[in-house]
């Protein structure tokens, strides 16, 4: 049953989601050091609208998501491993679309260390259920570069729904265009995405 919130009642910040492996802190400017240690490789900005090579860049990346926050468009986190509070990553909820319960999962990158592995689909699996269980949404966005081609076989093994490619789309860092590829997790889709990732998250 979808449950309509009115959109004062969407949070105006980011809240702890926790798992078994990882949770999802809210983003602050704490989380800068320890992004640092794991996040200047530069396989990770490969396909990014931004090229973060310093501990000043990664400074102003955040403050940008806390401005994002801030404006009520955006609520960022860094993935964290509950093992032992390594940082690991950072991912948001972007495009907050409260009228339309709508959201955009994005701007996520993780430590090549932790790519592909339970942390990255249990972040997810918080996030979505977070999402359609309590904010209410009726659909989740997700969009990636034509050529990453293993974000989107990710996507598509999480269940999610290719919809199409909006073309030229992006200038990105290096000059070069970014068509994006969309897609979506629909309320309807949602009861077998988590069963498909529940399932991914048992094996492991």
């Amino acid at each position: 049953m979808i449950r309509y919130f009115p959109a004062a009642d969407w949070p105006p910040s980011p809240p702890l989601l926790e798992g078994a492996t990882v949770r999802m802190e809210p983003l602050s400017l704490a989380h800068v050091p320890a992004l640092v240690e794991i996040g200047l490789v530069p396989e990770i900005w490969q396909w990014t609208t931004v090229r973060i090579t310093n501990e000043a860049e990664m400074r102003g990346y955040v403050q940008a998501a806390l401005a994002e926050q801030a404006r009520g468009v955006s609520l960022p986190f860094a993935t964290v491993l509950q093992a032992t509070g390594q940082a690991i990553g950072s991912t948001r909820f972007g495009n907050l679309t409260p009228e339309h319960r709508r959201v955009e999962i994005g701007w996520t990158w993780i430590a090549p260390a932790w790519q592909r592995t339970a942390a990255n689909t249990e972040a997810k699996l918080l996030m979505l259920t977070y999402a359609f269980e309590a904010l209410g949404c009726i659909r989740v966005e997700l969009k990636t570069h034509h050529e990453n081609f293993k974000s989107q076989n990710a996507m598509e093994r999480w269940g999610a729904i290719r919809e199409g490619v909006f073309r030229n789309h992006i200038i990105q860092p290096d000059g070069t265009l970014r068509h994006s590829v969309y897609y979506r997790i629909a309320v309807e889709d949602w009861p077998a995405v988590k069963a498909n990732l529940e399932a991914k998250l048992a094996r492991r």
